[in-house]
């Protein structure tokens, strides 16, 4: 199967061929990148330079018949209008960009800026979270790529929304992120002078993950519920940390066997018994979850971490690719947090 990654200079670009090296039922035929364009892989990546992808070259342009699938590492707009002229093809996608990512088409001018034109695509879509949408994603053509701070969000929440044990309207979300999750452009606040040693809070009112994660639980509750989101960045290069705070009148032990009986046959979901750290995840696929009950306030607490260029966006993209492709779902990727790691 040959396989293309356009937007492949990125962090996500570089962890997708981190991964996709350990197939070898697959080819890499192309790699694009503009800001790139004629240089080889291990030239703009030397992590990658014991690849088997090494000497491949970036491609200014995409071919969009060459390769049988597509990975899309691009920004939002370009992708809406990519997506569509690789459908029209016949192609399978996976889209890591939100393009995809909320059926409600009103939310694209509020939270991203502009109108969304092709609706019948949007609503063909999967959102591309395995444990909860894995037999939709298995027939889908395009599949939306959730972003990290949803992935560890809805994970954390799925069991509780599934079973309706939420007694509040309202689910309160603090959320911690490493530096790479804003990606590989220049911006002056993630420079080492500015945010070593910081943390900071951003967008906590109007995020733009926001209606992606209401548009999900809301698909599965039976009632509406919002999200008070507040998303931090602190000073690691990767990882993420979700804390997610309900009213419910179920205990601690009740909780944890909820938990350990939805996620029993999810090969990347882990239910510790401690609070998870962000080092336990890094570089992998996994998502750690504790989950624990507040006597005083009647709270449940959930706390997941998540790499977020792994769970948190590549290796759940080579997680939605296996299931597309009929392969094991776990294939090759457990063994991916043993090859070459960009900033461990």
């Amino acid at each position: 199967m040959k396989v293309g990654i356009i937007g492949a200079s990125g962090y996500t670009g570089a962890e997708l061929i981190r991964g996709l090296s350990l197939y070898q039922e697959v080819e890499i035929n192309q790699i694009v990148s503009r800001n790139f364009a004629g240089k080889k892989l291990k030239d703009v990546f030397p992590h990658l330079s014991d690849s088997r992808y090494q000497d491949l070259t970036f491609e200014e342009e995409a071919d969009l018949d060459s390769s049988d699938f597509y990975f899309l590492a691009l920004p939002h707009q370009p992708s809406v209008e990519l997506v569509k002229l690789l459908h029209e093809k016949g192609k399978k996608v996976v889209d890591l960009s939100a393009a995809y990512r909320i059926k409600n088409p009103s939310a694209y001018p509020n939270y991203y800026g502009f109108e969304h034109k092709y609706l019948e695509l949007l609503s063909e879509s999967v959102y591309g979270l395995p444990e909860i949408f894995r037999e939709e994603i298995g027939k889908a053509s395009i599949v939306a790529n959730p972003g990290c701070y949803p992935t560890a969000t809805l994970l954390a929440l799925f069991p509780a929304v599934k079973e309706g044990i939420i007694q509040s309207d309202s689910i309160t979300v603090n959320a911690l992120s490493g530096i790479s999750g804003a990606g590989r452009g220049l911006k002056q606040h993630f420079h080492y002078p500015e945010a070593y040693g910081n943390a900071y809070p951003y967008n906590p009112i109007k995020h733009r993950h926001i209606p992606e994660m209401e548009d999900v639980i809301n698909g599965i509750s039976d009632k509406k519920l919002l999200i008070r989101f507040t998303p931090h960045i602190i000073p690691v290069s990767r990882g993420m940390i979700s804390t997610v705070v309900f009213k419910t009148d179920m205990k601690k032990e009740q909780l944890e066997e909820l938990y350990r009986l939805e996620y029993r046959y999810e090969p990347f979901i882990r239910i510790l018994n401690n609070p998870p750290a962000i080092k336990d995840v890094v570089g992998s696929n996994y998502c750690d979850i504790y989950v624990d009950y507040d006597e005083r306030t009647g709270d449940a607490v959930v706390i997941s971490a998540i790499d977020n260029l792994g769970k948190g966006a590549s290796l759940q993209a080579l997680q939605n690719f296996n299931i597309m492709t009929g392969m094991l779902e776990d294939k090759y990727i457990k063994d991916i947090s043993r090859v070459s790691i960009l900033f461990p």
